[in-house]
């Protein structure tokens, strides 16, 4: 498996990769629609490549948010979505994705990364509750357990406040359980 930065040529491939990752109906098509407009603003979008053809696999990505902390606004980054073609899933793709993406947010002095997602899941990528650490989640909507955090080597113990998501998170939904 190859992991690289997402290109122009692979926008049709990684909106596939979304559609069969998250069903071709409803919640696939906003997942889709999601990531079409949050391309324009993602600080990283990475892919992974299936060895034998070389097609696009798997897909993350990492978007600017702010953390609305007592000293001041925080730039912080969201990982949203994260999806393996069903194809290829549980063969590591997805958490090799994601490490690389935190190595890669590690060296542009990210202090915290934040998502929805399943603490069984990401608990294995260094993700823990976001409330544990004092931070407060954006939306009611979002169940306590999924509201999750990784503190990279940039975080300082002040770091601390409310998560506030780009406008295109609420364009299209994409906030809590749905």
């Amino acid at each position: 498996m190859r992991l690289r930065r997402e290109q122009p040529a692979d926008h049709d491939s990684v909106r596939d990769v979304h559609l069969h990752a998250f069903g071709e109906h409803d919640h696939g098509l906003v997942v889709a629609r999601l990531v079409d407009d949050l391309r324009a603003e993602a600080t990283l979008s990475l892919v992974a490549e299936a060895p034998d053809s070389g097609r696009v696999v798997g897909s993350v990505m990492f978007t600017p948010a702010l953390l609305d902390a007592p000293l001041r606004l925080l730039d912080v980054q969201v990982l949203s979505p994260l999806a393996v073609a069903p194809a290829h899933q549980r063969q590591g793709i997805g958490q090799a994705l994601v490490r690389e993406g935190l190595r890669l947010l590690t060296e542009l002095h990210v202090p915290l990364v934040f998502l929805e997602g399943d603490p069984a899941y990401y608990s294995r990528l260094g993700f823990t509750p976001g409330g544990a650490h004092a931070f407060r989640k954006p939306s009611l909507r979002i169940p306590d357990a999924a509201f999750q955090v990784a503190t990279l080597p940039a975080y300082e113990p002040w770091m601390t406040g409310t998560l506030v998501y780009s406008p295109t998170f609420w364009h299209h939904d994409c906030v809590g359980l749905r």
